[in-house]
């Protein structure tokens, strides 16, 4: 699975970089929790929390079934 969500972040990548953001994979669980770390302009950006739930978690769980939830860590 760790493989499939590094796919699935690598497409999500070029928005976030386009803002002067980006997207790190820190952990995948065996219980479907994907960790990531947002760097760059997410870092510290207000609208981060957004970004991370209705874009990140949203398509992951679209395209990998097996996801539960993401956090940022």
């Amino acid at each position: 699975m760790l493989e499939m969500v590094q796919k699935t972040l690598d497409k999500i990548r070029p928005s976030l970089q386009a803002d002067g953001g980006d997207v790190e994979l820190v952990e995948v669980t065996d219980d479907g929790i994907v960790k990531v770390k947002l760097t760059g302009a997410c870092k510290g950006c207000p609208m981060s929390q957004m970004t991370l739930k209705m874009g990140i978690e949203r398509l992951l769980k679209k395209e990998i079934p097996e996801v539960k939830e993401v956090q940022s860590v």
